[in-house]
């Protein structure tokens, strides 16, 4: 009985961690091109039509008549497929989804994970320059929750407590 106790306990417990695991918001098959906006924008006219997951942060959100751009500023995205915004840019591009999304939730620095395909450039611009951004009609997107850890730096945290119990 034993035994049995601890073979149910072992299942339990490992069932339980497995449940806890994070799994990827979209899946990853083999159509998925494993490029960064930076080198689609350089090698556009091959990868037209390519099946691309990207993140990163919301530069700006625009309703347009029947859909809406998000220009996104990339970034290599995690395990978890969250723009990991510790690692270094990699460019920036277009996400056009079809319909409306509200802007007042898709606002300039928000994390954004979009799954679609290559459309092809259109021109855009950062600060006085022009700049060809790859275009992705969105088929998938998660908007990541807002971080509201406050900024890094020593906590002290001063108490004094009394427990009482028997």
């Amino acid at each position: 009985m034993r035994t049995f106790r601890r073979g149910l306990f072992a299942t339990l417990w490992i069932l339980a961690l497995a449940a806890c695991a994070s799994t990827p918001r979209f899946p990853v098959d083999e159509g998925v091109v494993e490029v960064t906006p930076r080198e689609a924008k350089r090698d556009m006219p091959s990868l037209e039509g390519s099946q691309v997951l990207w993140g990163g942060v919301i530069v700006n959100a625009t309703n347009l008549e029947e859909r809406t751009r998000l220009e996104i500023l990339a970034y290599p995205l995690d395990g978890r497929q969250k723009p990991d915004v510790e690692a270094d840019p990699q460019g920036r591009f277009l996400a056009e989804a079809e319909g409306y999304l509200e802007t007042a939730d898709y606002t300039p620095g928000r994390r954004v994970t979009v799954s679609g395909t290559l459309k092809g450039t259109r021109k855009g611009r950062i600060g006085g320059a022009a700049s060809p951004y790859p275009v992705v009609a969105v088929g998938g997107k998660e908007l990541w929750a807002e971080d509201r850890r406050s900024p890094a730096g020593p906590r002290f945290h001063f108490g004094i407590g009394v427990i009482f119990g028997g």
